[in-house]
């Protein structure tokens, strides 16, 4: 981001050397108040008399010497240039856009933003209140997709303010680390759509992010870890990365311009493995790990003796003295109390203190903190197991394990923020289209974001006030680059943004017409948007098999967004506005390939163009997007080969308690072999006190089979064990040593001939301790 005014000049530059003869440039029609283009719409708006037209070169004034004044001009140079192509500047008298200090304006982020003939008043009483409108005008600037061209806008006044004082974003910087320039992108584009809180995961088990001058061995040794080995020798690379003071006191510094507080998270007592492999004397047992490369809950806790109450208090000082803002999260999040419980000098500071467990230990803990806290100034928040001991006084909580933790802390008198998984999850998938990237198989599309309402129903109406906001997380085990975390948060944060700020009755068509705009604002900006609301997604009607054995297909065809009229192609072309729009379901013969997209009103593509194969082998084939868990499947993730690859493909599906999938309906009267493509993958996956639910099978081979069978047992929990019949056996394939043969292979085999369709199970057997294996894709033939 040190090139961003750089940026800016070869813009200006550029503009005013192309737009020297704007004046003969035809201007847009003004535009109607009614059909505003803005993303989050605002609180109050009404037509007014007049319009006004903005050109290169159209100036803009501020109070003198009202520093905060001038700072939201700047930015809205910024961004008129980048998202229209206007070049604004600033003058000292005869502006048309002008902003006023108005100290009648209550409300630490209210503005008024009013536009008639005589010009563009942005009035507020505050920077932050400046900063939204100026992006409100922003939008407003940029109301289609022309470039360079002057805008007209029509006579308006808008009174706005937000409904939640938190609309916030977390990126989790501590399992795949995020470089600096992409966290400055990730600002500006929540600013522009009046997010306000950058909660960053700084610590965890794999990895320390923030630098502490006290404690350097935190950086040089906790922020970086080896990856996982698949089998064969153990990886060497490095894998990580950590911020200095001084680099994160400029992002905190470049946020608060663009009103955006950034939080810190140190995750404490428990997702500590990273800070005891740098410090083992910190840790509860004496042992020294690695920081670990494994996702989910793994063993290591703070030791909450004197030494590491001391040390949490130091690094909280450093912490402080970057991030100025109220709040400091302390996480305490999936803490396993095992160690603590197998410690006798924490079990002897359970009983001084006379405490009842481990869990009122940790909300001891906690208070420590939240007290030292206060003596600087500064709130604690923490995930919603703090509340598991008894709340402390002084925490706030931040509620992930459904909305229960909000709704009790909040009806005690304690602020709240809602976080909810699943909804609020941006690492789920966003769509179960087959070029989702990695992920949590749990799909959470725009729609599900948008209809979520941030205020539970379980909140005393008394204590509504407590309700700070809410805040989507981006887990970081599956979003490796720049561009996969741009994936997961565009343009779900548009959907955030809208139900924290407007108070509006929620119109998901409305908002889809007015996101489209938004997400070209977001590209022209250099942001990866995920399509996947837009996309068209295919359906064969019926069983592929009966669609096989009667030699025609039908294919209906659909978005999530209710925006645009979906075309296709028959003839391998790619769709254009003026292709066929689909009305029905398509009725065709098997060897046809659709290719479909959905047009808006300007015959703009809303989405990539997703094709479909009719093929006899296409509808005989499964991909991982195709396959299901077996019955008695819990858990799965959406997963690249290895947990670091930077590459947004190929991904499988991966089951963590039973490695089993089932390929559904197969024609077995149709097809007569198979052929399997198998992924071997590191088993990196800590699942603490559900590793006794790991289903395990016994094996008749050094290393496991890959069994393939007719249906696949019904595994009840408890001693009545399994409760279906024995699946049929069709082929059985003992798997390769993995110390010594690829991470990629194939199986081919035979099949039966029966009647009709039924469920193909493809079980792996492979020991618990070793790697894990998934199906890359399932290919059936038929007789030659």
């Amino acid at each position: 981001m040190a090139n961003s005014a750089r940026t800016l000049g070869r813009w200006l530059g550029a503009i005013s050397a192309l737009c020297a003869c704007s004046a003969a440039v035809a201007a847009s029609a003004p535009f109607v108040p009614a059909a505003m283009p803005l993303l989050p719409l605002p609180a109050e708006s009404a037509p007014a008399s007049g319009s006004v037209t903005v050109a290169t070169g159209t100036g803009i004034a501020t109070p003198p010497g009202d520093a905060e004044a001038a700072s939201a001009a700047r930015l809205l140079i910024d961004r008129v240039a980048t998202t229209r192509g206007i070049a604004l500047r600033t003058v000292s008298s005869a502006a048309t856009i002008r902003f006023v200090r108005d100290r009648t304006i209550t409300g630490p982020e209210a503005y008024r933003l009013e536009i008639d003939a005589t010009g563009i008043r942005i009035a507020a009483a505050t920077r932050s209140g400046f900063f939204y409108g100026a992006m409100t005008l922003a939008q407003l600037l940029s109301p289609d997709q022309a470039f360079g061209q002057p805008v007209t806008l029509a006579g308006v006044t808008i009174k706005d303010a937000p409904r939640f004082a938190w609309r916030g974003l977390m990126v989790d910087v501590a399992r795949h680390f995020q470089p600096l320039p992409s966290l400055y992108q990730i600002v500006d584009q929540m600013a522009a759509v009046k997010l306000n809180v950058l909660h960053l995961h700084l610590t965890d088990d794999q990895g320390w992010r923030f630098e502490v001058k006290r404690y350097p061995r935190l950086t040089a040794l906790g922020a970086f870890r080896t990856p996982p080995s698949a089998g064969g020798p153990a990886p060497t690379t490095r894998i990580g990365g950590f911020y200095t003071q001084d680099q994160l006191r400029a992002l905190v510094r470049y946020a608060s311009e663009r009103g955006i507080t950034i939080v810190p998270e140190i995750d404490l007592p428990g997702h500590a493995q990273a800070l005891v492999a740098a410090y083992p004397e910190l840790g509860v047992l004496g042992d020294q790990p690695a920081v670990s490369h494994d996702w989910g809950v793994n063993p290591y806790l703070l030791d909450p003796g004197p030494r590491g109450v001391a040390f949490v208090e130091h690094v909280l000082d450093e912490l402080i003295a970057v991030f100025p803002g109220s709040y400091v999260h302390l996480g305490g999040d999936e803490a396993v109390k095992d160690q603590w419980e197998r410690a006798p000098k924490v079990q002897a500071q359970i009983k001084t203190l006379g405490l009842k467990n481990e869990n009122a230990l940790q909300s001891w803990l906690i208070d420590a903190f939240g007290r030292y806290l206060a003596t600087k100034g500064r709130r604690l928040i923490g995930w919603d197991e703090i509340l598991e001991g008894g709340l402390p006084p002084s925490a706030s909580v931040m509620s992930w394990r459904g909305e229960q933790g909000a709704v009790d802390a909040a009806n005690a008198g304690h602020d709240v923020v809602l976080s909810p998984a699943p909804t609020l999850y941006l690492d789920n998938l966003q769509s179960d289209q087959g070029d989702e990237p990695p992920g949590r198989l749990a799909v959470q599309t725009l729609a599900d974001l948008y209809a979520y309402d941030p205020l539970p129903k379980g909140i005393d109406a008394a204590r509504a006030r407590h309700v700070l906001g809410a805040q989507a997380n981006a887990w970081s085990e599956y979003l490796v680059t720049p561009y996969q975390m741009q994936h997961a948060l565009f343009p779900r944060a548009a959907a955030l943004a809208e139900t924290t700020w407007s108070r509006a009755p929620r119109d998901f068509a409305g908002f889809t017409n007015r996101l489209a705009r938004q997400v070209a604002r977001w590209r022209r900006s250099g942001i990866e948007v995920a399509d996947s609301a837009f996309a068209v997604t295919y359906a064969v009607q019926g069983t592929r098999g009966d669609a096989l054995r009667k030699g025609k297909v039908a294919v209906a065809l659909s978005t999530q967004a209710p925006v645009g009229t979906i075309r296709y192609t028959l003839d391998g072309s790619a769709p254009s506005a003026r292709s066929p729009a689909y009305r029905a379901p398509l009725d065709l013969p098997p060897g046809a390939t659709i290719k479909a997209a959905a047009f808006d009103a300007d015959g703009r593509a809303t989405a990539r163009v997703r094709d479909f194969a009719t093929s006899r082998a296409a509808l005989l084939n499964r991909t991982p997007a195709d396959l299901v868990a077996c019955p008695d499947q819990t858990l799965a993730l959406r997963m690249p080969l290895t947990p670091d690859a930077e590459a947004n493909g190929p991904a499988f599906h991966v089951a963590l308690f039973d490695t089993c999938s089932v390929y559904p309906a197969a024609p077995l009267d149709v097809a007569t072999g198979f052929t399997v493509d198998v992924a071997r993958f590191p088993r990196n996956f800590g699942l603490a006190h559900e590793t006794a639910d790991v289903r395990q099978h016994y094996r008749v081979t050094a290393f496991g089979e890959l069994i393939v069978s007719l249906g696949c047992p019904v595994q009840q929990k408890g001693p009545a064990g399994p409760s279906s019949p024995a699946p049929v056996v069709v082929a059985s394939f003992p798997l390769p040593d993995p110390a010594k043969t690829p991470t990629r292979m194939t199986f081919s085999g035979t099949l039966p001939r029966t009647r009709g369709d039924q469920d193909l199970c493809f079980q792996f057997t492979s020991p618990a301790a070793g790697p894990n294996y998934a199906l890359a894709s399932v290919q059936l033939s038929e007789p030659h």
